[in-house]
């Protein structure tokens, strides 16, 4: 399939420091860009975030206010593999000298608040929209651990702006460009290294201002967040008194489902799911490469291969 056409790009003189007012519905945005264990041709599971980068845009100006970066240390996978380390440019003590995924993101929210309080009295506290290239970091791979490791993870990390929607919708290029491309097709250099996270927020954070200050108005585009229930309404009084003139029932109130149980049994007396909301109905076999796995059952989702549920026989 034909890649669409991407516009071509305009100069647009950069807010930054200039005063301009961008017109946003939020008041700051939070562009993150996890980095997580990996290895060549195949999946590691569980695989968790090793690199924490996060940068603070202010909306109204564009101005990159604030950085911040915590290596973790993987529970699982302790040890990264060479293909890692060549891909990320993270070093075995980086990651040994790092935090677990719960102390990170309880730094992560200190400095956000320290970050947010310290631009202009008006707007502390404001309105927070988290941003990033793609739904992997906030849909899949954050919740995903979080749920797997019993961690609470601050609400705002609950919705998100997905950049490749306005990106697309201002630009064109389709689904398949990739983070490096958009930048260039924005008319804006790649600035450090690619795979490094910091350096990847970096630039998705440029090429977010660059997308405001084309005219583009950002909107959460990926939530996590279950549909409110119906609300009951009040009973219906009927202008007629005679007996034939009946109310009609009130609307029952929605019930919530339970939340998803993440089991890590392959009892059938358990109901698991997978962290994407799907239910696991059957199992999808045991694993037979050598290694700590092997002889161990797993099940699969059925919006695809990913392996979800590891458990003893």
């Amino acid at each position: 399939m034909a890649m669409a056409p991407i516009m071509a790009a305009r100069t647009v003189p950069y807010a930054q420091g200039q005063g301009h007012e961008l017109q946003q519905d939020f008041d700051f945005f939070l562009v993150v860009d996890f980095e997580a264990t990996c290895q060549k041709d195949a999946r590691i599971y569980p695989q968790e975030i090793i690199e924490f980068p996060a940068v603070l845009v202010d909306a109204a100006t564009g101005r990159l206010e604030s950085a911040f970066r915590r290596y973790i240390r993987p529970k699982h996978h302790p040890v990264l593999t060479q293909f890692c380390r060549d891909l990320t440019g993270i070093r075995q003590e980086d990651v040994d000298g790092g935090v677990d995924l719960g102390q990170a993101l309880r730094l992560h929210d200190a400095w956000l608040e320290a970050a947010t309080t310290g631009v202009g009295t008006k707007r502390c506290g404001g309105r927070l929209a988290v941003v990033t290239w793609g739904d992997w970091d906030c849909r899949t791979m954050l919740e995903f651990e979080c749920r797997f490791k019993g961690i609470e993870k601050p609400s705002y990390f609950d919705r998100w702006i997905n950049l490749r929607a306005p990106f697309q919708a201002a630009l064109g290029g389709g689904g398949r460009v990739n983070l490096q491309e958009a930048v260039r097709a924005a008319g804006l250099d790649w600035e450090g290294r690619l795979h490094c996270e910091l350096d990847d927020a970096r630039n998705t954070a440029r090429l977010l201002v660059e997308l405001m200050l084309r005219g583009v108005k950002m909107s959460i585009t990926g939530s996590l967040a279950l549909p409110r229930p119906i609300q009951q309404q009040p009973p219906h009084i009927s202008p007629c008194r005679g007996s034939s003139a009946l109310a009609p029932p009130p609307i029952q109130q929605q019930q919530q489902p339970p939340p998803p149980h993440i089991s890590t049994c392959g009892g059938s007396s358990v109901t698991c799911f997978c962290y994407c909301g799907q239910r696991v109905a059957t199992r999808g076999g045991v694993v037979s490469v050598p290694g700590p796995m092997q002889g161990k059952c797993f099940f699969a989702c059925v919006n695809g291969s990913r392996v979800l549920l590891v458990c003893s026989n």
